[in-house]
């Protein structure tokens, strides 16, 4: 089963319901008072009824009309009321207060477990959809604890407390009253059977949007250099289309088995409630009060019904989000991590691969038996054409990825010696495309590392020559840097993202493409700058310009996942192989461009 269609599918909602509830555990207290406020609120709005009938039946009634005890019974009647709006609102406070306090916990929760997954599931999974996921879900989730439960434990206490009034008032009758729930839970239980379907679908048809527009703002740039626009624009039509669907047959379900359902119900008990009343007047008196606060009763019966089926809508998009959350939760794809317990450090950088073959699906190799080292100060350059693996050998050192086969060494001791915060601490990992974040230069640079002092940032960028674009913006260091910084070239990008590896002092440097999206003059500073960096230091660049590694004391060519040539730039050019064919046709590709400029 792939991965999306595993994490759609729904988990049984008795897990998913007692999971939800067990974050509720560690609020026990105030759910505690919050019930015991509800029940007082309840007690107070169930009384009402009673004391209108001892009015009608033992005062109005009978015409005696004592002005002090209809005092009391009025006062009362009057206090009970405003006491238990009073209580409820306090009561209802509570329960939101708590409600927000979990899927608060929740949101953390499910955040968290995404960061530990590793890079394979975001190779596999889409954007948008995770994004749905942790927004667009945990919000259902939210209403289900703000609105749903809180609605659900009020309006199941005000039942009870009825059907006790009822029995107070006729237990014959109310006994009769007890035979309509079966039918109300038969009504619910359809409508949570064929609304699960609906909600499902629903909810992974907001994914799938969310996913299209994540990836077309993503591309944009794409999209309409090859007029992609009407294309997108259908494929999101058609994904909006059946969301729509999805969510009118929900519209549907609840149109029949919601309110509907329950009022027919409700008529049918009123009429056979006062058929039963006017039969027994046949035989005896009957008791306008006792009437008047059974219909009350039977009709503030069907209120809180009313309310919970409306909710079960809310509830049953709440589960089915839940669901997918806990199922994100669930995902166990962690990174490679540690497997030794004693836990090692990096003191030299010296890294030796043994015969390391590395696999991405576990399927199609993607590495073959690759062998080579590389000692503290010495640089190893790896070229070949696209495919060929070279990203993949620094996937599998960073131990972003794992490999099934072969070692993988540094300074002698196997990778998974290593602990996560001592390999990405000693290993400084710059890529072609470098990533920045919302904030400004000095934040970027630093990641918000505590231990870093600003003097630390400014001679990090003085360091990799970023000091000179950066003193000519309006606001040096705190320059407001937008998402992936939009507003700077891709040479200032790089540059930062140099900075903000040299300001770690790594004892290993890896370079994937470092240089690739740099223009020729700022090139030259960088190799000025990498140059020192590399002194005393493991350096392994991956490079596309075979003119920026003639320098370095190892070369290795690879080819289809496997080693074809290594040696020295000048050892590999005298062999009139592969790297020499690479080296004389970027030779001539760059004559040929300096002849037409």
């Amino acid at each position: 089963m792939k991965d999306h269609d595993y994490l759609a599918k729904p988990l049984p909602q008795k897990q998913v319901f007692k999971r939800l509830m067990g974050y509720a555990k560690a609020h026990w207290k105030l759910l505690t008072i919050a019930m015991l406020l509800l029940i007082a609120g309840t007690s107070g709005q169930l009384i009402g009824p009673i004391l209108v009938q001892i009015f009608i039946d033992d005062y109005l009634t009978v015409q005696n009309l004592d002005v002090t005890p209809l005092a009391i019974l009025g006062g009362l009647y009057l206090f009970l009321h405003i006491g238990s709006a009073g209580v409820n609102y306090i009561q209802l406070y509570l329960f939101q207060k708590i409600a927000l306090a979990i899927i608060q916990q929740v949101r953390v929760d499910v955040f968290t477990q995404v960061e530990k997954l590793g890079l394979s599931f975001f190779d596999r999974f889409p954007t948008g959809g995770l994004i749905s996921r942790i927004t667009n879900d945990t919000e259902q989730i939210k209403e289900l604890y703000v609105t749903v439960l809180a609605t659900f434990i009020q309006n199941i206490v005000f039942l009870i407390g009825i059907f006790i009034a009822m029995f107070y008032l006729n237990a014959q009758l109310a006994l009769f009253c007890l035979f309509i729930l079966p039918i109300i839970l038969l009504v619910m239980q359809l409508y949570r059977k064929y609304s699960s379907v609906y909600y499902a679908n629903m909810s992974e048809r907001l994914s799938q949007l969310n996913a299209r527009v994540n990836e077309t703002i993503q591309g944009m740039s794409i999209v309409q250099m090859f007029r992609q626009e009407k294309r997108m624009n259908e494929e999101f039509k058609d994904i909006n289309q059946q969301h729509n669907k999805a969510w009118f047959k929900s519209m549907q379900l609840d149109g029949l088995l919601l309110r509907p359902a329950i009022d027919l119900i409700s008529i049918i008990a009123l009429v056979i409630v006062l058929s039963y009343f006017g039969i027994a007047s046949f035989t005896g008196p009957v008791e306008i009060g006792v009437i008047y606060a059974f219909v009350n009763y039977l009709d503030r019966f069907f209120e809180p019904v009313n309310q919970m089926m409306q909710r079960l809508s809310m509830f049953q998009q709440a589960m089915i989000s839940a669901g997918r959350v806990f199922r994100l939760m669930d995902h166990d794809e962690p990174a490679p991590k540690q497997s030794e317990q004693q836990a090692q450090e990096i003191t030299r950088g010296d890294i030796e691969f043994r015969n390391v073959s590395f696999s991405y699906d576990g399927v199609e190799p993607i590495l073959s038996n690759v062998s080579f080292k590389v000692n503290q100060g010495e640089t190893l350059a790896i070229v070949g054409h696209t495919g060929s693996g070279k990203s993949s050998i620094i996937n599998a050192l960073m131990r972003f990825y794992p490999h099934k086969e072969g070692n993988i060494m540094i300074d002698g001791h196997p990778l998974a010696s290593y602990s996560d915060a001592e390999l990405r601490k000693k290993l400084g990992l710059v890529l072609q495309d470098p990533f920045l974040f919302v904030g400004d230069i000095a934040s970027n640079i630093r990641l918000y590392d505590e231990q870093l002092t600003d003097e630390d940032v400014r001679h990090a960028a003085e360091f990799v020559r970023a000091s000179t674009f950066i003193g000519k913006l309006d606001n040096g260091y705190k320059e407001p840097v937008l998402e992936r910084g939009s507003t700077l070239s891709s040479g200032e990008r790089q540059l930062i993202s140099f900075a903000r590896t040299v300001v770690r002092d790594p004892r290993i440097l890896i370079l994937d493409e470092a240089t690739a999206s740099i223009d020729t003059e700022t090139e030259q500073d960088i190799q000025l700058a990498l140059t020192r960096m590399a002194a005393g230091r493991t350096t392994i660049a991956i490079a596309h310009r075979l003119s920026t590694i003639k320098h370095a004391n190892h070369i290795i060519v690879l080819h289809k996942g496997k080693i074809a040539e290594e040696g020295t730039h000048e050892s590999l050019l005298r062999k009139q192989g592969l790297y020499e064919k690479m080296y004389r046709l970027q030779k001539g590709k760059e004559s040929l461009a300096e002849t037409s400029m």
